[in-house]
């Protein structure tokens, strides 16, 4: 009886360890899913700025990728819009997760500057001037 209750303790010690580090793997499997959506965005965004000489939209014809269908604006399990109205000559992106990944917004603008705000995520950091990827990561 002794050695099943060791065992059982043992098991026990194991997943304890286990069990939050895989947690913390699917999440940042789940992070890039967010991470690749923005580039995608982005590299929309130059594309339709090379067509048409701004970020903003032409008229009704030509729609900036900002303002498409929020539906067609996913990415795993992050939601992709623009932070504000796109101008000109600028736009911010952003990723805003949900559900497994809610509280964490990545950012990206026009000159690829990055950004991170992580909030009610224990153990994870914002930065100001990159993505976040694993857990612990500073600036």
């Amino acid at each position: 009886m002794i050695e099943v209750m060791i065992t059982v303790a043992i098991v026990a010690i194991l997943a304890a360890i286990a069990l939050p580090s895989y947690r913390d793997y699917i999440l940042r499997g789940q992070l890039v899913d967010g991470q690749n959506g923005l580039a995608a965005m982005r590299a929309n965004m130059e594309r339709f700025y090379q067509d048409n000489r701004t970020y903003n939209s032409v008229g009704t014809t030509f729609i900036s990728p900002c303002l498409v269908d929020v539906s067609l604006r996913k990415a795993g399990s992050f939601t992709l819009s623009c932070d504000g109205t796109p101008t000109a000559t600028a736009f911010t992106l952003q990723a805003v997760g949900s559900g497994t990944t809610n509280g964490f917004t990545f950012k990206v603008d026009q000159q690829n500057r990055r950004s991170t705000t992580v909030t009610g995520v224990p153990g994870w950091n914002s930065c100001a001037n990159d993505w976040v990827t694993k857990k612990g990561q500073t600036c």
